[in-house]
């Protein structure tokens, strides 16, 4: 059996003895290439490529030489691949050849085909061809030259044995070192490309979403399995085949293929929701992104589409939990342990105290409060079902976002078994009355609607979230734009944002007031927040809901606009203000104090039946805020000032609670109003009162300011004041149909 000699160094005398005239030659050639190079040797080194967003990094070539006998040809190919860095071994017998490529896997082979009494050459070739790793490796073909008398053979012969390429015979190590460099830039760089995407088809197979990858004309070229177990098909069964010949289901609207191709054809990415038929027959729907890839020429060659499940029919559920049953146990428990870091979402008051079951965040921290230690082992199912809803919507398309948005909106209703009428557009009144039937005389209305509301139209339009106040929608802006004036209306930033009128205000307020700048904090970081406190307000409710919240904060800027105001309080004192009225009513059940009282609920429990609700909304705005980094809108600002910040805020907070209103408004009559007065009467100049700017007055203007701005409604334009009047008389006169257990 033939040996295999490991590639010596430069220089060094090959173990298998040479005729001396060949050796001779050897060390000439090398002489001259050495002097062409100016003496120097051209090692390569390992080498870093890149392929896509990937960052590779090629080993040294390795290079296998078959030829049965030593001559000047073999040592041309060893020395050019000493002179290249490559490492180089040398076989034989066939035997030998394959059992040495099975161990080293070569990037290239090099064949003797000049004779066939030692070996067939191409009966090596195609034994190496039928093994698995020499799908990446190059088989080069060494042949004799052709003779004056005969025509120069076709390489189709060599190409059906397996061979990459052919080299005529030529013993120089200049031409088989330029060989073999070709060899590595060309075919060899490209299978070694083709190898790192084994990686990301691995990564493809073990994705839990459903991916399909079609060609320019929407032949199916890849699904993973995760798509085969969605739609009920064995790859097998539609790689090779078109979309069309695919059945479809008869949910998605005529021209939504159309609109579909339109835009990806255009080399624009489409996302939204399409039903798909199954192998089964039955229809799915799902979230689709198709983004289209472009190719050689800029030209569209691929498209990629990603689905997902939506969970809303039992059908999709059903699918869903084989997917779920399916996947990797390892994913589920980090999901689990992701979704138990996000906010404890409450549906009524009986569940609002498990909000504090954020174990990871409290480690690190120790809070006095017995109800919150206990509260960390309280979490109701649905609770559970609303943040991993949550848990979803962070990274989901904006379509998909707001549907969320809205199954949370049911979720946190009380009635999830009532019948619900579709529509009060036809006859009201009707509607009313059997509504009153069905439910023995409880009337909840979904939303921020209310019956008394005819003049404000819902957009169906979807919207997405503000990066910063200058990338709002245009139909947006156009409403800000006069968000200075009192008769700024409300109900149509609540009907053009959706029902989301405290994000969008508020960035325009905030950054009017500087606040951002005073904070230390980013628009991204104040963005997040003001969305975090918005979706804590229940949109269920028909008055204390985040437009109450918008409309306090519209009025609590007006009032911080007026002159003797501001040369009465500071920056903080402002900043301050702004954030209590965002936050005054946060997680509102709908239910006044005496209400929660008399029914004897946890939240009243926990604060002993003094101050509940106001009591609660300051705690939950400061833990929802400092809980995450990303909506921490204090955490660049020093101790002292956050300190004296939080005090303000929930000191106006509190002064909202109705049991000592006469009490505030008798203490700035007396400090503020009074002396202002006796100020004038003495003087015809305007001028400050004295003492207005003491600390105490300071509280007591704020005080009495957010107290204003709580209770503006009436004061507002006779069609607004109507509204807000039928909102909380619908909210009021909803509680004692309620049934309270102690």
């Amino acid at each position: 059996m033939a040996s295999q000699v490991s590639h010596p160094t430069h220089g060094s005398q090959p173990s298998v003895l040479i005729a001396g005239n060949a050796a001779k030659r050897r060390q000439n050639d090398c002489s001259l290439l050495e002097k062409n190079k100016s003496g120097s040797m051209e090692q390569v080194s390992s080498a870093e490529v890149r392929i896509g967003p990937m960052r590779l990094t090629q080993d040294p070539i390795q290079v296998l030489l078959i030829f049965a006998k030593e001559d000047s040809q073999s040592d041309g190919f060893w020395w050019a691949c000493d002179r290249a860095g490559y490492s180089c071994n040398i076989a034989r017998t066939p035997e030998s050849a394959l059992e040495c490529f099975l161990d080293k896997h070569h990037e290239i082979i090099v064949i003797d085909h000049r004779q066939t009494r030692n070996f067939d050459a191409e009966a090596v070739c195609r034994s190496i061809r039928a093994t698995n790793p020499s799908e990446h490796a190059v088989i080069l073909a060494v042949v004799s030259q052709a003779s004056g008398n005969y025509e120069e053979a076709s390489v189709l012969p060599l190409l059906h044995a397996g061979f990459n390429r052919r080299f005529m015979e030529n013993s120089s190590i200049i031409a088989c070192y330029n060989e073999l460099i070709q060899i590595e830039h060309g075919e060899v760089l490209s299978q070694f490309k083709l190898r790192a995407c084994n990686s990301v088809f691995t990564a493809l197979d073990h994705c839990h979403e459903a991916i399909e990858i079609t060609s320019d004309d929407h032949v199916i070229q890849y699904v993973n399995p995760a798509f085969e177990r969605m739609m009920g098909y064995h790859k097998g069964e539609l790689l090779g085949k078109e979309l069309a010949e695919l059945p479809k289901s008869d949910k998605n609207r005529a021209d939504l293929l159309d609109t579909i191709n339109t835009c990806i054809k255009k080399g624009k990415e489409w996302q939204g929701v399409y039903y798909a038929r199954r192998k089964s027959g039955d229809s799915i729907q799902q979230h689709v992104k198709i983004t289209p890839v472009i190719g050689q020429g800029g030209k569209i060659r691929h498209f990629v589409s990603l689905k997902k499940l939506c969970c809303s029919t039992d059908k999709n559920k059903q699918i869903l939990k084989i997917h779920r049953d399916s996947g990797d146990n390892s994913q589920t428990e980090s999901h689990s342990f992701r979704y138990k870091n996000r906010r404890k979402e409450s549906i009524d008051v009986k569940s609002i105290s498990s909000r504090g079951s954020d174990a990871p965040s409290l480690q690190n921290r120790r809070y006095p409060s017995m109800a919150r230690i206990h509260s960390m082992t309280i979490e109701a199912p649905i609770t559970k079902v609303i943040n991993i809803i949550n848990a979803a919507q962070e990274n989901s398309p904006v379509t998909v976002a707001e549907a969320l948005d809205r199954v949370l909106e049911i979720l946190r209703t009380t009635e999830l078994y009532s019948p619900q009428l579709g529509t009060k557009d036809e006859d009201p009144h009707t509607s009313d009355l059997v509504g009153g039937l069905m439910t023995d005389g409880l009337r909840r209305l979904s939303g921020n609607e209310y019956v008394f509301t005819k003049n404000v139209h819902q957009s169906h339009s979807h919207l997405a979230m503000p990066g910063t106040i200058t990338d709002v929608p245009p139909s947006v802006a156009q409403l800000l734009d006069n968000e200075e004036s009192w008769e700024f209306n409300i109900f149509e930033l609540e009907a053009v944002t959706h029902k989301r009128p405290l994000v969008y205000l508020g960035l325009k307020v905030f950054s009017r007031f500087g606040v951002c700048e005073f904070l230390h904090c980013s628009e991204t970081t104040l963005r997040a927040w003001l969305q975090v406190i918005e979706a804590n307000y229940h949109s269920s409710n028909a008055y204390h809901n985040s437009t109450h919240a918008a409309d306090v904060l519209h009025a609590t800027a007006f009032f911080l606009g007026k002159e003797r105001v501001k040369g009465s309080l500071d920056q903080l004192d402002e900043v301050a203000a702004l954030i209590a009225a965002t936050v005054h009513d946060v997680d509102h059940p709908g239910r006044t104090n005496s209400f929660l009282c008399n029914a004897g609920s946890e939240l009243a429990v926990l604060y002993n039946d003094t101050a509940v609700l106001e009591s609660h909304h300051t705690a939950l705005a400061f833990q929802l805020t400092v809980k995450d980094s990303k909506c921490n809108i204090f955490k660049n600002i020093d101790r002292n000032h956050y300190r004296t910040l939080r005090q303000a805020i929930i000191d106006m907070v509190l002064a909202t609670e109705m049991t000592k209103h006469f009490e505030h408004v008798n203490k700035f009559v007396n400090s503020i109003n009074k002396p202002m007065a006796a100020e004038i009467d003495g003087s015809d100049c305007e001028c400050s009162p004295p003492g207005k700017n003491f600390p105490e007055n300071q509280t007591l203007i704020k005080r009495m300011m957010i107290k204003c701005a709580d209770v503006a409604n009436p004061c507002r334009p006779l069609d607004l004041c109507i509204e807000w009047a039928g909102r909380i008389s619908e909210e009021y006169f909803a509680q004692p149909l309620h049934t309270c257990q102690r």
